[in-house]
């Protein structure tokens, strides 16, 4: 394997970066950074590819969007209301909104997930944006359970 040299850039920066080279109609991608999307997408091993929406953003979709604070946040929609978007991440119980659809910049069109390219069609894809939402609720206790049983020592 080739030695790339890395370096680390502010987040806020990078990201500016790649939305101009969003609104050029281009697709862009970037490391994982953070746990909210756990356990679909994992910190600094995962890449999402990401472009402009080019059609009504639903449920389920992967967006990045950006908070009044200035924060970016790249996490999947629950519900489309009138009023703006209830997004939550996948680690997540906790559901933020509304978010307003001017604050979307990108949806996630595919993912690099432990080396191997997948989309929408994917089964982990279609698992998570689909029965994983209707059960947000339980999520802290599926997620406690199953570290767990992983955690438990192997005879």
């Amino acid at each position: 394997m080739e030695n790339i040299p890395r370096r680390r850039v502010d987040t806020r920066e990078y990201v500016d970066v790649l939305r101009g080279l969003i609104k050029e109609g281009k697709e862009v991608s970037m490391l994982v950074a953070g746990s909210s999307m756990n356990p679909f997408l994992i910190h600094y091993r995962d890449t999402i590819f990401f472009k402009k929406p080019d059609c009504a953003l639903r449920r389920g979709d992967m967006v990045f969007y950006q908070r009044d604070s200035g924060q970016y946040v790249m996490h999947r929609i629950l519900r489309v209301k009138p009023e703006g978007l209830y997004i939550v991440g996948d680690a997540q119980t906790e559901i933020e909104g509304p978010v307003r659809e001017d604050q979307v910049f990108a949806i996630i069109t595919r993912v690099k997930r432990k080396g191997k390219m997948i989309g929408p069609d994917d089964f982990w894809w279609k698992f998570f944006e689909g029965p994983w939402l209707c059960i947000v609720p339980l999520r802290r206790i599926i997620m406690w359970l199953y570290a767990l049983v992983h955690r438990a020592p192997k005879n």
